[in-house]
């Protein structure tokens, strides 16, 4: 996991079990949801950014600045292994790479700890 990549989330299942999953945290515009992923050394995250966030440019943007965040986070080791869903409201295309990254720590934070207070 020192490299800092992160996996992407294709497997329907996995979206059935967001949908199931208790472990949520908001931050700001960020919603996070985590699920425990076993048998993995690396995260895997996937995002919901909706139209009504901006055009396509602005929804590919804030949808490359995320994934750089959750890259910078696991290079730090403050994305612990898991399958993580970034949902952003609106207003998230309109902040700043730093307070959107700060959101995210949080978010993220609080959903794993959601969980581990569960196990």
């Amino acid at each position: 996991v020192l490299n800092g990549s992160v996996d992407r989330i294709s497997e329907r299942e996995v979206f059935r079990r967001f949908n199931r999953s208790s472990h949520r945290a908001r931050s700001g515009p960020l919603s996070v949801v985590f699920v425990v992923r076993e048998s993995s050394q690396r995260p895997a995250v996937a995002f919901a950014i909706g139209r009504k966030v901006g055009g396509a440019t602005v929804r590919n943007r804030l949808r490359r600045r995320l994934r750089a965040v959750s890259r910078e986070l696991v290079h730090e080791g403050r994305l612990p292994t898991g399958w993580y869903l970034v949902i952003a409201a609106p207003s998230a295309g309109e902040l700043s790479y730093e307070v959107l990254g700060e959101h995210f720590r949080l978010a993220s934070a609080a959903a794993h700890a959601r969980a581990a207070t569960v196990e």
